[in-house]
């Protein structure tokens, strides 16, 4: 059934009308699956605006083939998600938590201005070791910058 829905955009952020058509959900399944499925967690702005990205995207979709293909209860799904440990492309969820240093540097990328338009090239970032290597390159030249000569 995935291989009926629409291809997934290049964009960074996507609201919950372009997710529900996308994944060919409606947008109350998605706010009542956010409820049940904790790996789904969209971002949200001003008056409790969803700004979903794209590894969201693909657990939306996988939680639908889960449910609506395989025959999955929610619980089932759940489950079965967690039994994986599953992220979108076939990565494992970390089992060791992020620093407190790291979580700022990732909330301060995750927020979106208040016009509206996607944050400068520099912070759009796909999740994973692509980021953690982005990462130490920037501290790097941090300290390259910051050290007298």
């Amino acid at each position: 059934m995935e291989n009926l829905l629409p291809a997934i955009p290049a964009k960074r952020y996507f609201t919950i009308g372009e997710v529900g058509e996308l994944c060919a959900v409606k947008p109350h399944v998605l706010r009542y699956w956010e409820q049940e499925f904790t790996q789904l967690r969209p971002m949200k702005r001003r008056g409790n605006r969803r700004y979903y990205q794209h590894h969201e995207v693909l657990m939306i979709r996988r939680i639908r083939e889960l449910l609506y293909d395989q025959g999955f209860t929610i619980s089932g799904a759940r489950n079965r998600l967690q039994e994986l440990g599953e992220l979108p492309g076939g990565s494992r969820v970390d089992s060791e938590p992020r620093s407190e240093e790291f979580q700022a540097t990732d909330d301060a990328v995750h927020t979106v201005p208040e016009n509206g338009l996607e944050p400068p090239l520099l912070f759009r970032y796909s999740p994973g070791h692509a980021w953690l290597d982005f990462r130490s390159e920037l501290l790097e030249i941090r300290e390259m910058l910051c050290t007298p000569d």
